[in-house]
C-alpha cells in the first residue's frame, strides 16, 4: 500500500490546478479517496472526527450484500440445471451463474459511474459515492435473463432522473435502485414478470413461477398450491430476482448493517412487524385464497426481506427521526402486503411500498418534530395554583 501511496502522490500534481490533467481532478479524487482515507482536516470550529467517511459507509453496505450476491450466483445456475432435469455440481452452478450475473454487474457499474463522472466534471464537484451501493443493488433486483441494454437504460434513468436532477447523492427523494426497477417494470413488463424470466435459459414445459406468482394465481383458482416448501423459500432454493431469494443470506447482511450501525435496526424490525400485522389481519378477514396464505409466508417470498434490509434502510430516502423510522418502516410492511394481496395484476408490492413511503418520509418526520415541539411547549406552561 505504501508503494501505491507513493505512486499516487507522484502523479497527483498533474490532476491539481495548473496540472496537465486538472480537468480530470474529480475522477482522480474519486479513485484516491476510494483507496485511502482523505487527509483533509477542518481548520476551525468544533467537529467530531471519525475514520468512517461516506465511501467507507457505502463499502460496508456493499459488503453486506455479498452473501446475497454469492448465493444468487449459485442459485441462477441451480435453477437453470434444475429446469433441464440435470443435477450439476456446486462449481458448475457457480460458473454458470457467474456468466449470467457478472455482465449485469459490469454494465450497471460502467453505465452509472460513467454518468457520475460526467456530472462531477461538469459541476466541478467530487464524484458522489452513492453509486457504489446502487450499482450493486440494481443487478440483485432484476431477473437473471434481463437484456444487458435494458440494464444500461434503467441504470442511466435511475442516476439521471432519480438522483442527479435533484443534486446528486444525498439530495434524491427516491431510492435510485428501486427507481431503476420501477422503470424496467413499467417500460418492459414482459421482461420483469411472468414465468419465463426468473430462470435463465429455462427448459420448455418447466414451471418458472415464483411462490409469489403462485399465491397470486390462487385468487383465480380458489386455492394456493406452492411448489416449494417454506424452508426452501427461507433458504432461497426458488426462482426469483438474483439477490432476493435467500432470506438466510439477507439476514447475514442485516447483522452486518445493524452491528456497524450503518443500517437502521428500527426500520428493519418495523417493516417486519408491519408485514406481520397486515398479513395477520388479512388472514382474519380472508375472502380469497391469497388472503388465506399464512402471514409469515409474506416474509420469505418475493422481495420483502431484501427490501426491508437493503432498500427501506437507505439513509437518504428513509425517515430521519427515531419515531419516524418506526412509523415509516411499519407502513412499508403494511403497504407491501396490502398491494400484493389486493392487486392481482402486481403481486410484488415491496417496490411500490418503499417508493411510496420515500415520498412521505419528510412528512412523517415533520409531524414527529411538530409533535415533539408541542409536547415540550406544553411542559413549559406554568401550572395554575
Amino acid at each position: 500500500m505504501k508503494s501505491l501511496r507513493k505512486q499516487l502522490d507522484k502523479i497527483k500534481p498533474q490532476f491539481q490546478k495548473g496540472g496537465k490533467f486538472e480537468k480530470l481532478h474529480s475522477t482522480f479524487d474519486a479513485f484516491e479517496t476510494f483507496l485511502f482515507v482523505p487527509d483533509k482536516t477542518t481548520l476551525q470550529g468544533s467537529h467530531i472526527r471519525d475514520s468512517i467517511d461516506m465511501k467507507r459507509t457505502m463499502s460496508i453496505v456493499v459488503a453486506s450484500v455479498i452473501p446475497a450476491l454469492l448465493f444468487g450466483i449459485w442459485n441462477v445456475g441451480y435453477q437453470h440445471y434444475l429446469s433441464l432435469g440435470q443435477t450439476a455440481g456446486f462449481w458448475n452452478n457457480i460458473l454458470y451463474g457467474l456468466g449470467k450475473v457478472l455482465p449485469i454487474i459490469i454494465v450497471s457499474y460502467v453505465t452509472g459511474l460513467a454518468i457520475e463522472f460526467i456530472f462531477a466534471q461538469i459541476r466541478h464537484h467530487e464524484v458522489n459515492e452513492g453509486f457504489l451501493v446502487t450499482g450493486m443493488l440494481i443487478p440483485l433486483i432484476v431477473p437473471p435473463d434481463i437484456p444487458l441494454w435494458m440494464v444500461a437504460v434503467a441504470t442511466a434513468f435511475a442516476v439521471i432522473i432519480g438522483k442527479e436532477v435533484f443534486g446528486g447523492t444525498g439530495m434524491n427523494i427516491l431510492n435510485p435502485a428501486l427507481t431503476a426497477r420501477a422503470f424496467l417494470f413499467f417500460a418492459y413488463p414482459a421482461f420483469m414478470s411472468g414465468e419465463k424470466v426468473w430462470i435463465s435459459d429455462k427448459a420448455d414445459g418447466f414451471s418458472g413461477a415464483t411462490p409469489l406468482a403462485e399465491a397470486a394465481a390462487g385468487i383465480d383458482t380458489g386455492s394456493v398450491h406452492f411448489t416449494h416448501s417454506f424452508m426452501d423459500m427461507f433458504c432461497g432454493f426458488i426462482p426469483g430476482s438474483i439477490g432476493e431469494t435467500s432470506v438466510i443470506a439477507i439476514l447475514i447482511g442485516a447483522v452486518i448493517l445493524a452491528f456497524t450501525g450503518v443500517g437502521s435496526l428500527r426500520i428493519m424490525i418495523s417493516v417486519v412487524l408491519g408485514g406481520i400485522f397486515m398479513g395477520g389481519l388479512l388472514n382474519l378477514v380472508a375472502v380469497n385464497a391469497f388472503m388465506e396464505v399464512p402471514f409469515y409466508y409474506h416474509l420469505v417470498i418475493g422481495g420483502f426481506a431484501f427490501g426491508a434490509i437493503f432498500m427501506a434502510t437507505d439513509p437518504v430516502t428513509a425517515a430521519q427521526t427515531s419515531t419516524g423510522k418506526i412509523i415509516y418502516g411499519f407502513l412499508i410492511g403494511v403497504f407491501a402486503v396490502l398491494i400484493r394481496v389486493l392487486n392481482p395484476a402486481y403481486p410484488e408490492g415491496m417496490m411500490l411500498a418503499i417508493l411510496l413511503m420515500n415520498v412521505f418520509a419528510p412528512l412523517i418526520d415533520n409531524y414527529v418534530v411538530e409533535a415533539n415541539i408541542k409536547r415540550r411547549l406544553k411542559r413549559m406552561k406554568p401550572v395554575k395554583a
